[in-house]
Parts: structure tokens; C-alpha cells; sequence
């Protein structure tokens, strides 16, 4: 009887299949770009909160009202951006999910190991820094799911801004954590954040998604329908009590993200392409625009760091996330035998891991829901979370740049296409035909060489200069 094969160890951030890279890399390319608004959003906030002339005008605009009084959406500007246009978001998020879910790693329950547990990982640790921080300070216990939130959009401009060419595998493990982690938020602010519920909107909300998952059942398109529909189910679950992101989550979520035959794209990875661009570039930047907008001063920064709220925060973001992140993955590949893949090396893992302490959306977001009562505070960890990420950026720049050549390297490898086929030649080597294809051109251009020889050595033989 002949001996089985040992089973051949599963590779921890291995290369991407095709498919699954060029997805990512659609993907990452908005969110880059999202990122970069993101930044500009910031950083214009940070100056009009904090130049003196312009402070008025920031808070009379963040706290304009408008809306229907009747239907209960007499809501501020700022109110707006944080219960609006973060649905978009998180309808973004939905379908991202979804589609890990169906069609993405998260399908494989072996492979999906690997990103759940480090984003669990890396929620649980910084939410346990944040409480031991508070608990031997005498601080609130308020604020502890602050830190466990991860801003891909924002991480990724930071990618952007310092210029390095990060491995395919490492960004799409970025990315699925960050989906996961933004499962969990939303599980976080389901939970934790809801009070005062109003059951029948809520069965309105209900009866809403069931109108919405029906439609989509019998194959209805048209946004003049679902738009509407979309916009009657947030404002139910505003008024509701439940958070109103949760009905963005909800409806991403029963988008079909597998194809069938004859489909080029499924209709969520469809709808998905054109809502990403609303969500990236003017949903989560408005939002910060009018989040981000805290008086930062001396005294303010001081107190960031001797408050055991703002400093658990910090804590939490800047030490939690990357323990937490990369001892999930290191205890992931050793007790499931896994090796890394051998292009990288478990620092690697570690500044991306750093990288993940950029939490800065949904961080903003459960600071504001948590400390709701409690403006100065809601303001203190709001720069917590600002300074937390700053410190997080700057420490994953210094980590990835010690490993920036061999990236680039690794990058050029990825994209290498000496046939001009339009497929990555590393994607190929296994194939016949290529091989073949690239043996014709090594062919053509040595001919092309030793004709140029031949012409370069006729050349000498005629030459009439003198002796």
C-alpha cells in the first residue's frame, strides 16, 4: 500500500490568486484615493476649529439644523454626516462583507481564520489596554471599544503619502481586517450604543429591508426604487434607536455578490463600483471634515496623556492594535502549522499591524456615542484619537521603510510582463504555452542581438580612418 502524501503546510500571506488581486487592487485604488480626501478633510478641520477668526464658522456650520421636524430628522450638519452619509460607508461595508463572505477568504473557513482572528485579536487587546488604563487611573469605562476600530481608507493614504509599494498579500490582509473589524463595529454599536428603542419603527425598518431583500429576490432593478426605499428604511432605524448605520449594513448585506452565468459582475460588485467613489470621496470625507474638528491646543495635548480616558485611547490604538494584530496572526500560524510565505519575514506583519492603530472614522464615531453627555470629554478623545493615529502612522512609515526596497522588489515582480499578454507573468509559470511564448521572445531578441553585432562588426571591418 503505498504511502499518503504529507499534506504540503499552508502558506500565512501567500501570493493572491488573479482574480482575488485584481479585485483588491480595484478596490484599494478608490479607498487611496478616498484616503487621501480623507486627509485634506482632516487637516482642513483641525485649521478651521483651531484659527480663531475661523472658529465661529465652524461651529455655526456643524451645528446648523435641518430636515423634516416631523418625521424626527430636524437634525445639525454634524448630526447628518455621522448618522447620513456614514451609511453610505457602512452600506459599502455591507457589501465588502458580503462578498468576503461568498466569494472572497472569508469563504474558506481555513483561510478565514487567519484575518478573524487577528482582527479579533486586534479589537479585544486594545479594548483590554483601555480598561486597565482606566480601571488603575479611576477613569470612565465608557470609552473602552474607542480604540478597536480600523480606518483602511486612512491607512492606506498613509501608504499613499510615504510612497512605499506594499506586497499584494499584505494589502489584501490589510483590507480584510478591516472588514471584520468593521463587522465587529457594527456588532459594538448595535449592542452597546442602542437604548430608548421604539418598536414600531423599528418594525417599520423591518418591514422596510424585507420589501428590499423581496425586490432584489425577484430581480427588480431601477435606483428610482430602491434609492427611495434605501432612504424610508435609514430614517425608520434612526428613529428607532438603533444606530442608523446599521441599516446601511443591513442592505449591503443582502446584495448578491456571486455571479451567474453569463455575468461579467454580480449585481452587488456592480452597485459596489459606483457607490465606493459617494462613500470614499464625499461620505467618510465629510464626515471628518466635521468630527475631526477639535480646539487643539498645549494644554489639550497635555491632558491626553494624563487623562486615563484619552490616554487608554493611545494606548489602545497605538500598543493594543499592534500586539493584538500580530500576536493573533503569529499564535494563528503556530497552531494551525502554517508557515509565512517566504517573501516576508514577521516584521512585516508587525508594521502592518502597526499601521492597523490607525483608527479614525468609526473611532470618532464610538467616541462621540459614548461620551455623548459629555462635550469636553467627547472632544478629549477625539484628539486621543487623532494623536493615537498620528503616532501609529508615523511608527508603521519607520517600520515599513526599513523594508521598502524589498517591497518594491516584490512589487515589480508582481506586475512583470515580458510577453505582453496582459497577465502578470508570475501568474503564468506554470503554464506551457507561456513558457513557450517567452522562449520566442528570448529567441527574437538574441537574433536582434546578433544582428546588431554583425552590423556593429561590419562596420569595423569597412572602417577607412586612419592608421
Amino acid at each position: 500500500m503505498a504511502a499518503s502524501r504529507p499534506t504540503p503546510a499552508r502558506k500565512v500571506l501567500g501570493r493572491l490568486s488573479l482574480p482575488e488581486r485584481t479585485f483588491v487592487a480595484d478596490a484599494l485604488r478608490t479607498e487611496t484615493v478616498g484616503g487621501v480626501l480623507l486627509l485634506l478633510a482632516a487637516v482642513t478641520a483641525l485649521i478651521w476649529a483651531n484659527v480663531p477668526s475661523l472658529h465661529s464658522g465652524y461651529e455655526t456650520v456643524s451645528d446648523f439644523h435641518f430636515g423634516p421636524e416631523a418625521l424626527g430628522l430636524n437634525l445639525s450638519v454634524a448630526h447628518w454626516a455621522a448618522d447620513g452619509l456614514l451609511a453610505i460607508f457602512f452600506f459599502v461595508a455591507g457589501i465588502e462583507l458580503k462578498r468576503e463572505l461568498v466569494a472572497g477568504d472569508l469563504r474558506d473557513p481555513k483561510a478565514a481564520a487567519l484575518p478573524v482572528v487577528a482582527a479579533l485579536s486586534g479589537m479585544a487587546v486594545p479594548a483590554l489596554v483601555y480598561t486597565l488604563t482606566n480601571i488603575g487611573g479611576g477613569g470612565s469605562l465608557a470609552g473602552w471599544a474607542v480604540p478597536t476600530a480600523t480606518d483602511i481608507a486612512f491607512a492606506l493614504a498613509v501608504l499613499a503619502v510615504i510612497g512605499t509599494s506594499l506586497p499584494s498579500a499584505l494589502r489584501a490582509f490589510l483590507l480584510t481586517l478591516a472588514v471584520v473589524d468593521d463587522l465587529f463595529a457594527i456588532l459594538i454599536i448595535a449592542i452597546f450604543f442602542t437604548d430608548g428603542l421604539d418598536f414600531a419603527a423599528l418594525g417599520g425598518a423591518f418591514a422596510g429591508l424585507a420589501l428590499f431583500w423581496l425586490l432584489l429576490r425577484k430581480g427588480v432593478r431601477g435606483w428610482y426604487v430602491y434609492v427611495p426605499l434605501a432612504v424610508v428604511i435609514w430614517g425608520l432605524m434612526y428613529n428607532s434607536g438603533v444606530h442608523a448605520t446599521i441599516a446601511g449594513v443591513a442592505m449591503g448585506l443582502m446584495l448578491r455578490c456571486t455571479r451567474n452565468e453569463g455575468e461579467e459582475h454580480s449585481p452587488g460588485e456592480r452597485v459596489e463600483h459606483l457607490v465606493r467613489p459617494l462613500s470614499a470621496g464625499l461620505a467618510v470625507p465629510l464626515f471628518a471634515l466635521f468630527s475631526a474638528g477639535v480646539t487643539v491646543s498645549g494644554g489639550a495635548l497635555g491632558k491626553v496623556f494624563t487623562q486615563p480616558e484619552t490616554l487608554g485611547v493611545v494606548l489602545g490604538l497605538v500598543v493594543g492594535k499592534a500586539v493584538g494584530i500580530f500576536g493573533g496572526t503569529w499564535l494563528t500560524a503556530r497552531f494551525t502549522r502554517a508557515s509565512l510565505s517566504e517573501d516576508l519575514v514577521w516584521p512585516d506583519v508587525l508594521a502592518v499591524s502597526t499601521l492597523a492603530g490607525i483608527g479614525f472614522t468609526v473611532s470618532l464615531l464610538i467616541g462621540e456615542l459614548a461620551f455623548e453627555g459629555d462635550p469636553a470629554l467627547t472632544d478629549g478623545v477625539k484628539a486621543a484619537v487623532l494623536t493615537g493615529s498620528l503616532i501609529a502612522a508615523l511608527l508603521a512609515t519607520v517600520l515599513l521603510k526599513l523594508r521598502n526596497a524589498k517591497y518594491q522588489a516584490l512589487w515589480a515582480e508582481e506586475h512583470r510582463d515580458e510577453d505582453l499578454d496582459g497577465i502578470p507573468d508570475i501568474y503564468e509559470q506554470d503554464d506551457p504555452a507561456y513558457h513557450l511564448r517567452m522562449a520566442e521572445i528570448y529567441e527574437r531578441k538574441a537574433a536582434e542581438h546578433r544582428r546588431l553585432a554583425e552590423v556593429a562588426g561590419g562596420a569595423g571591418d569597412g572602417d577607412d580612418g586612419p592608421a
